[in-house]
């Protein structure tokens, strides 16, 4: 009996062992169907495509690149005039200094000889003012003649002439009264030493510290400071003097700051294609820095239009197309015409109603879905006509 059941219960597990898991019923896909592309009820995708409604367009918020940079109406920079070896230096980085305080005292050998030709020069004009006085008296009592007096005369203007030019070289940068080589470089303007570039002892020129070089001192006062922006040709309206602006510096965790223009430059940069413009911004605090990054943000009208995602807009060939939301699970192309593109948003100009939705994330995820459809669509009429002409 046992033989009899043996071959029956193998033939029963090979059997059971031999059938695999049940075959996955494919889900259904979305079909196009008089230009809407239409999806089954439950599609996983559905909920992926998040949609946005147009709504009209008003001023919306633009971010420009800045950054910031010294206040120039309020900071001096201090060059050596004349070649010398610094003898002494009054103040660092950092400090405060006042109107007429000295920063730098030089040994100056040509400064000397300036002096010593001030000193000359008010030598002979003392000379000619007395002997003008003689020939003065002796035109008087009629020893002398008056070709004599007026030639004295002009000696003594020329030589007043010499002294007020060498007397007002040295004046402007030190004393006339004696010669003792000493050059010293005073600040024009209160503020604070935000850039020292000098050493003690130090052999300095004018050519090594000239314009366009490193200079000697900084003086500047941080208590407003200039931000250079730039912008393109399209936002010069938002950004006209006067105009406000936000200051965004991610450095002190995206704090905002109030700023106003000031300035704008009356050509294009050939290279970037950018507009410089220059805004004003207080710093009393001192805590925004010469030279920090941050984003400018103005708000710019961009007149007539529709506003959707920047992301919503779809580019095919030359033209631009967003998807419209139709009941729960129908989407439609539709060409759209731009008035404006930005990195956030758009503008369209022609081609939306006001409220209606627009699929704004993963609409490329929609495009291909269109494009499987539009794809299947074509084989199956294909297979369609096939068939009708072989009847």
């Amino acid at each position: 009996m046992k033989n009899i059941y043996l071959p029956l219960l193998l033939s029963v597990i090979l059997v059971g062992c031999s059938e695999g898991p049940p075959p996955k019923v494919a889900e259904p896909q979305p079909i196009l169907q008089n230009e809407e592309l239409r999806f089954p009820a439950g599609n996983p995708q559905l909920p992926l495509l998040v949609t946005t409604a147009a709504k009209p367009a008003e001023a919306i918020p633009i971010d420009l690149p800045a950054h910031l940079v010294w206040n120039e109406d309020r900071t001096q920079r201090i060059y050596a005039p004349l070649a010398g070896r610094v003898a002494s230096i009054h103040t660092d980085l950092g400090r405060p200094v006042r109107k007429g305080d000295t920063l730098l005292s030089l040994h100056s050998p040509e400064f000397g000889s300036a002096q010593a030709d001030a000193a000359k020069a008010m030598a002979d004009f003392r000379f000619s003012e007395k002997n003008l006085l003689r020939q003065k008296e002796l035109l008087e009592a009629g020893i002398v003649a008056r070709k004599d007096f007026e030639q004295a005369e002009a000696e003594t203007l020329r030589a007043k002439a010499e002294a007020d030019r060498a007397l007002g070289r040295v004046s402007v940068y030190g004393s006339h009264t004696m010669v003792n080589q000493r050059l010293a470089l005073t600040s024009d303007l209160a503020g604070i030493v935000v850039e020292k570039n000098v050493n003690p002892g130090q052999e300095v020129r004018p050519e090594q510290f000239g314009p366009g070089a490193l200079a000697l001192f900084v003086i500047s006062d941080p208590s407003s400071l200039w931000v250079q922006i730039d912008a393109q040709e399209a936002d010069l309206n938002a950004l006209k003097p006067g105009a406000n602006f936000e200051l965004i510096v991610a450095a002190l965790d995206g704090k905002k700051f109030k700023g106003r223009v000031v300035a704008s430059a009356d050509m294009i940069d050939p290279n970037t294609r950018t507009i410089k413009v220059r805004g004003l911004i207080e710093n009393p605090d001192r805590v925004l820095k010469a030279e920090m990054l941050g984003t400018a943000r103005v708000n710019r009208n961009l007149g007539q239009g529709l506003v959707v995602p920047a992301s919503a807009v779809l580019l095919r060939g030359t033209q631009h197309w967003v998807f419209v939301k139709k009941g729960s699970d129908i989407f439609v192309p539709r060409i759209v015409k731009l008035s404006y593109i930005g990195s956030q948003v758009s503008i369209v100009s022609s081609g939306l109603e006001v409220n209606e939705e627009v699929v704004s994330e993963n609409s490329l995820l929609l495009a291909r879905e269109f494009r499987i459809a539009e794809d299947a669509a074509k084989i199956t009429a294909a297979q369609n006509a096939k068939s009708a002409d072989s009847k």
